[in-house]
């Protein structure tokens, strides 16, 4: 990767300061392959399912842009946008949903991250990584309770976790 030195001018106050410093032009990012997106969703689709569980999968990128959309046919309607948010929760905050939900409880300071439009703070989102890198987050939403969505999607990493180890 080519490298070059970037002469950057800072105005500060009257004074100018001159600095140069390497920059990097591009970066590489791990990304989940669409493949292997839908084999986590729908092992948690699953998992879900064996259970009695109808639910909407979501694994989303670093973008926060849905892979994979699965549900259900008895999911409700809510659940797919539910998903969606659970996973981008996860992967936004770098943290399981879980974990999220108890740190933004409504007394804490953190407690105004719950309002963020296009987040779900509730448990079942989860994220996924690969070779110590965050690739994308999956989002589960319909079973009763977000510690039974948080199941599901586990089973759904695990079902990809052995590609992933090879990463």
């Amino acid at each position: 990767m080519k490298r070059f030195l970037l002469s950057a001018l800072l105005v500060l106050g009257s004074s100018m300061v001159v600095a140069e410093e390497e920059v990097q032009a591009t970066y590489e990012r791990k990304a989940i392959t669409p493949e292997l997106a839908y084999i986590a969703a729908k092992a948690a689709m699953d998992s879900c399912r064996n259970s009695g569980f109808q639910t909407a999968v979501a694994v989303v990128d670093f973008t926060g842009t849905p892979v994979v959309l699965l549900r259900d046919r008895l999911a409700g309607f809510h659940t797919t946008e539910i998903a969606v948010g659970k996973a981008r929760a996860a992967f936004s905050f770098r943290t399981n949903t879980t974990e999220l939900t108890e740190a933004t409880k409504p007394d804490s300071p953190q407690a105004a991250i719950r309002l963020t439009p296009g987040y779900s703070v509730i448990p079942g989102g989860v994220m996924i990584d690969a070779g110590g890198s965050m690739i994308a987050a999956i989002g589960v939403s319909g079973a009763p309770g977000g510690d039974l969505d948080e199941v599901c999607a586990n089973d759904g990493i695990a079902a990809i976790q052995e590609i992933l180890d090879f990463e």
